[in-house]
């Protein structure tokens, strides 16, 4: 009875070592992605990987106004949390699959 229970906890131990590579794949995965985040009808776009690290920031000339720098940087905030929500999508989207079906209160 007791051998049967630990083969079965190994076998167990086996199944969580194997997903947590492969949560671990998926995260470096995430971390090549580069996802963009515009604002203001593409006049300022944002580049940033799944790890949320901004790699670009394109503002279009017509954007910047020396009278109005305060819409300019509105427009870069909203592009840089369009693409950070994005990037939450994304992930939530990748590392769920690993959560489905699966009760582990904690894990993100």
């Amino acid at each position: 009875m007791m051998r049967g229970g630990m083969g079965n906890m190994q076998n167990m131990m086996k199944q969580m070592q194997k997903m947590q590579k492969k949560m671990q794949e998926a995260q470096e995965e995430l971390g090549t992605q580069k996802i963009e985040g515009t604002a203001g009808g593409g006049m300022v776009t944002v580049t940033i990987t799944g790890h949320k690290e901004i790699t670009d920031v394109k503002i279009n000339p017509e954007a910047v106004d020396p009278d109005d720098v305060e819409m300019l940087q509105d427009l870069v905030l909203a592009a840089v949390n369009d693409a950070l929500k994005k990037v939450d999508e994304m992930t939530n989207e990748t590392m769920g699959q690993f959560t489905k079906g699966m009760n582990l209160p904690g894990m993100f």
